[in-house]
């Protein structure tokens, strides 16, 4: 059973915060699964990313093993976000775009940008998507309304979670009683890790274009062959 997190930490419970420290204090690793699992479902609407580096710093208090913590709230990231993936892929891209902005704090761009982002990338917006601030918690949707392969996305969407998850996590079993400082680190890296992939896409688009154009050469060169003969 759980240490109070409340009491080993020092840290006020109340509101929706209180909440999930209340369920994860009852029940352990179910309650951080079931936890991570809603947070999934609801597009981030819960205070995961900053509850999970406090968990990490309780493990150091003996108040949960910090492998069990991470398989725990890893299964049920996942599990939530195949709730996600299973509605989206029945109500297909309108609808589920349709029922989403309806969620209070999801914006159009944010729903555009999520789109465009899988829509470039793919897969790799699945992996990479899972350690992004404003991608992690929509991905779901655009893989589910196009139907992504259900084994690939179950695959992608574990390794990224698990990726991000246990970053939190062991962050603030290393930082001890500085684990609030994640939220601040969590940020920077995001936000390096978004600026990263910017820098990506665009060394990818100009590869693609010196391909195309070095193609478009090689194809006159033996038009013009064809034409001399």
């Amino acid at each position: 059973m759980m240490l109070h997190l409340a009491q080993t930490t020092g840290e006020p419970a109340g509101g929706l915060a209180g909440w999930a420290v209340d369920m994860i204090d009852a029940l352990g690793g179910a309650g951080l699964a079931l936890l991570t699992a809603l947070d999934s479902m609801l597009f981030g609407a819960l205070p995961v990313d900053v509850l999970m580096p406090l968990v990490g710093y309780t493990a150091t208090q003996g108040a949960i093993d910090i492998g069990t913590a991470i398989v725990c709230a890893t299964v049920g990231s996942v599990l939530g976000s195949l709730v996600q993936y299973a509605l989206c892929a029945h109500l297909g891209p309108d609808r589920a775009r349709a029922l989403l902005l309806k969620f209070p704090g999801v914006k159009t761009e944010t729903v555009d940008r999520c789109e465009a982002w899988f829509a470039r990338h793919g897969a790799k917006a699945v992996l990479f998507g899972r350690v992004l601030p404003v991608i992690r918690p929509l991905i779901s949707i655009p893989a589910g309304a196009e139907r992504m392969p259900l084994p690939k996305f179950v695959m992608l969407t574990t390794l990224g979670t698990l990726a991000w998850t246990s970053a939190l996590l062991l962050s603030g079993y290393v930082l001890g009683e500085n684990w609030h400082r994640v939220t601040d680190i969590a940020g920077t890296f995001s936000y390096v890790a978004l600026g990263a992939l910017a820098v990506g896409v665009v060394l990818l688009v100009v590869k693609r274009r010196n391909r195309r154009r070095k193609e478009a050469a090689n194809e006159l060169g033996e038009n013009a062959r064809t034409d001399v003969k």
